[in-house]
């Protein structure tokens, strides 16, 4: 045992285990897991293409199957992310349209 290192409680486990240890598997318990149309898991960064046309409300537009829209970010929301296109500000699409490229 390090004499520097707090120790806690965890209730779930029934064992006593570093504070650093036990925050860290709070951590991935409360991470989001996004996945695309297909199943693929997706992360801040990737660059994903649409899988159908999709109108855009408020823009006026329509994304076409087969755009690529690069740099997503995860929302927090199992099927939402955030995304930059040119001409389209605060763009959030679902999950399910869209495949990891």
């Amino acid at each position: 045992m390090s004499g520097d290192e707090d120790y806690v409680y965890d209730e779930a486990s029934g064992e006593w285990m570093a504070a650093s240890e036990l925050a860290a598997k709070q951590a991935a318990e409360n991470r989001v897991e996004v996945r695309d149309a297909v199943g693929n898991i997706l992360a801040d960064g990737d660059a994903v293409t649409l899988i159908k046309d999709l109108d855009v409300k408020g823009a006026g537009q329509t994304l076409k199957q087969g755009t690529l829209i690069k740099s997503i970010r995860l929302t927090g929301d199992a099927q939402e992310i955030d995304c930059k296109y040119p001409g389209i500000k605060g763009l959030v699409l679902r999950a399910e349209f869209v495949r990891k490229r």
